[in-house]
């Protein structure tokens, strides 16, 4: 099979059954031949997989999937996802969340910034805005923006949201070096993310990744019923930010 789009788009899935818009994949995969989505099912125990399987067989020019048969965790089931688009050579690859709480359409708009920019990663950010729809409870909206704040200084970077599953990158051997081993944590991997790009391009002499990196204010975001983010996972959360500024600073 020959790829000829440019965008390679992973998506980790693990019991996503009640929130997977097959409908809205398909249609936009339909409308946008440049993009390909890779489907991780990471080891689900619902329907997740015969339901990206029928994806898959709908439009096997522009999806497939990669099957977890236990559940690793989304760090290592994006990963995973990652080393199978590096592999078949896509100019741009990404992540988005199974739930599109991310319209698929901003993935042109991201595309559009790492190619107008010059840049090597770009990635949707919540900001609260007028004239944009930011739909997030209020409690982990708080909690949020106290962690993106932590997670800010031990990367050194002006990050406003670290969390945001949509998140793009340009295909290159600094990517390939970030995703070649496992992640040292389950929960955060986005922020593992940025300070391995933080270490490499150092090594690598070109710079900070402030100077090669932008955040796309999202016009709508909306929180999806079914997350399996908690308020207490906060907590996870803070110890592996710990683990990370140990790990890589």
């Amino acid at each position: 099979m020959v790829f000829m789009q440019k965008t390679a788009i992973i998506v980790p899935c693990y019991n996503e059954s009640k929130r997977l818009n097959t409908e809205e994949f398909i249609e936009y995969a339909r409308k946008n031949k440049w993009v390909f989505f890779i489907f991780v099912n990471d080891g689900s125990t619902d329907d997740t997989f015969e339901i990206i399987n029928y994806m898959c067989g709908s439009n096997s020019e522009q999806m497939l999937w990669v099957n977890q048969k236990t559940n690793v965790g989304k760090a290592e089931a994006v990963r995973q996802g990652f080393l199978k688009a590096i592999d078949l050579d896509f100019r741009n690859i990404g992540y988005w969340d199974a739930d599109l709480s991310t319209p698929l359409n901003v993935i042109g708009k991201i595309c559009a910034l790492l190619e107008e920019k010059k840049i090597i990663a770009a990635f949707g950010a919540r900001v609260k805005l007028l004239g944009c729809r930011i739909d997030r409870k209020p409690l982990r909206h708080y909690l949020g923006r106290i962690f993106a704040t932590c997670a800010s200084h031990v990367l050194g970077l002006p990050i406003y949201d670290t969390q945001c599953g949509a998140k793009i990158f340009k295909n290159s051997s600094v990517l390939k070096k970030i995703f070649s081993t496992p992640f040292t944590v389950k929960w955060i991997f986005d922020v593992e993310i940025l300070a391995r790009f933080g270490v490499v391009l150092q090594n690598k002499g070109i710079g900070s990744l402030e100077n090669h990196a932008l955040e796309y204010p999202l016009k709508k975001w909306s929180h999806i019923e079914g997350s399996k983010v908690k308020a207490l996972d906060f907590i996870v959360g803070a110890r592996e930010l710990f683990k990370i500024y140990r790990t890589y600073k």
